[in-house]
């Protein structure tokens, strides 16, 4: 659906319409055959490819990018590719402010790094072949979070279309945000007042809970992650020899595992890992609720007679984005079934990953979970957590006035519908790094990221009509920040 409003500039008008007009013909023209190309690019995170200044395809990425950029930037504007020894890239557009006067930093983030392959793609489909069918366009990376430069750059240049003041834009795109961000502090500490003062954030890393409206995204919860290893044997015995003698390391793992999470509910048990949820997100919960129905839940490839325990929209909201849950994301000392003889092996290894809740200090949750599993271990079995990783989540700050009626109004005007709050389950490392170093910041964080477009795992899609719409509220946003108070 096309844009039906105009909203107000001050002095000027944000023409919609001819807004988003324009930003679907440099989706068509430019940016969908530039993603195309950055697609076919097997660009993994340094988690996923440890050879990857070797590879030279994170290279390929930024090059790519850094070029685009450099052929739409507006007037004025620089492009600056990053180099930290040792570490990932950063992609720079710093675009500068239509009024000189101003000080203040607009900044834009998104990521140019990938999850891996994963298995189950469909036929005709690929994790680095582009494939536009309808309005999707298949492909790793596409949704996460390549498109975000590109529509970052484009919400500027429909702005300079229309002459509409914006302050100072910098657009930034890390290339390790799915290993965890860590080069990206270095960066900021490097850019340092450079940065200005920054009071506005636009992430496009996000989740939106369907293709009809802006979705901004409220929190986003922490992880930790670790290596749970219990271990019986030094090596592995025939199982007919050792069985009902020495116990299956499978089943202290099991029993471990109860310490931590109950097996019937899905309940994590530790107190530590439990946060209160705000009344507010109460409320934005049962709106989003409203709005998405069993969609919630029905998004979600179950098969056939599966689903959740739950079934009520709102709780299951609650659950996915302000409670603590558990998965277990690999496994050591299992071999392929194909492969498994009669053997009692010594050993299993698990990778735990928690989401914790966005308010909880991930520090001391990862020592409840490292005492829980730790402590008086079954049959004397050694047993070891291995902290990981420790990521503290986010909660946005109140949202400014200015900045609500922006995003209701451009909702309206390019999708009809109004805007909605929901928070997102996973992580995005920059965002709390982000928000305690600029404190009195206001934060834009939506996405792509819609029902079943299906991000690390096979058949990612880009909701291209999405995109262009999400475009086009950028755009309005970063104009009304201009016409806002300093």
């Amino acid at each position: 659906m096309g844009p039906t409003h105009s909203i107000p500039a001050g002095s000027l008008t944000v023409d919609s319409r001819a807004l988003q007009t324009f930003v679907d013909r440099l989706w068509d023209d430019a940016i969908l055959p530039a993603l195309a190309d950055y697609v076919r690019i097997p660009n993994k995170s340094p988690a996923f490819d440890a050879q990857w200044q070797a590879h030279g395809f994170m290279d390929q990425a930024v090059a790519l990018a850094a070029a685009w950029c450099q052929a739409q930037a507006p007037a004025g504007a620089t492009v600056e590719v990053r180099r930290l020894p040792g570490r990932t890239p950063l992609l720079c557009v710093d675009v500068p402010a239509t009024d000189p006067a101003r000080t203040d930093t607009v900044v834009l983030y998104g990521h140019l790094d990938k999850q891996p392959e994963f298995t189950g793609w469909r036929e005709g489909l690929g994790p680095w072949q582009p494939v536009r069918r309808e309005e999707r366009l298949y492909g790793r990376g596409a949704a996460d979070d390549g498109y975000a430069v590109f529509a970052s750059l484009a919400a500027l240049r429909a702005l300079e279309a229309q002459s509409v003041p914006h302050a100072r834009c910098l657009i930034i795109a890390e290339c390790c945000e799915e290993s965890g961000s860590y080069d990206l502090p270095h960066y900021i500490d490097e850019l340092g007042d450079a940065m200005g003062e920054v009071s506005l954030v636009v992430c496009l890393d996000a989740e939106c809970g369907n293709y009809e409206q802006l979705w901004c995204t409220s929190s986003l919860r922490g992880n930790l992650t670790g290596v749970l290893e219990v271990a019986v044997m030094r090596e592995g015995v025939h199982s007919g020899a050792a069985g009902g003698i020495v116990p299956d390391s499978f089943r202290l793992l099991r029993q471990l595992m109860e310490r931590i999470e109950s097996g019937e509910s899905g309940e994590l048990r530790p107190q530590a890992l439990h946060a209160a949820i705000p009344e507010e997100r109460r409320r934005q919960m049962r709106e989003a609720a409203a709005a998405l129905g069993e969609s919630v839940y029905a998004k979600f490839p179950f098969v056939e007679g599966a689903g959740p325990g739950e079934r009520d929209p709102a709780e299951l909201i609650a659950r996915n984005t302000w409670g603590p849950a558990l998965a277990v994301t690999g496994a050591n000392g299992l071999p392929a079934v194909a492969d498994a003889g009669n053997v009692l092996r010594p050993a299993t290894r698990v990778k735990l990953s928690f989401r914790l809740p966005p308010t909880l200090d991930p520090a001391p949750a990862a020592e409840a979970v490292k005492r829980a599993l730790e402590t008086d271990p079954p049959n004397g079995a050694h047993v070891r957590f291995r902290v990981e990783g420790t990521m503290a989540g986010w909660n946005a700050p109140a949202v400014a006035p200015w900045l609500a009626h922006a995003m209701q109004a451009a909702s309206r005007a390019h999708f009809g519908k109004p805007a909605l709050y929901m928070g997102t389950g996973g992580s995005i490392p920059f965002m709390g790094f982000l928000a305690r170093r600029f404190p009195r910041a206001q934060f834009l964080v939506s996405g792509v990221l819609g029902p079943h477009s299906n991000a690390h795992g096979p058949n990612e899609f880009l909701h291209i009509p999405t995109a262009k719409h999400v475009t086009a509220c950028v755009a309005e946003v970063v104009a009304a920040h201009a016409r806002r108070a300093p």
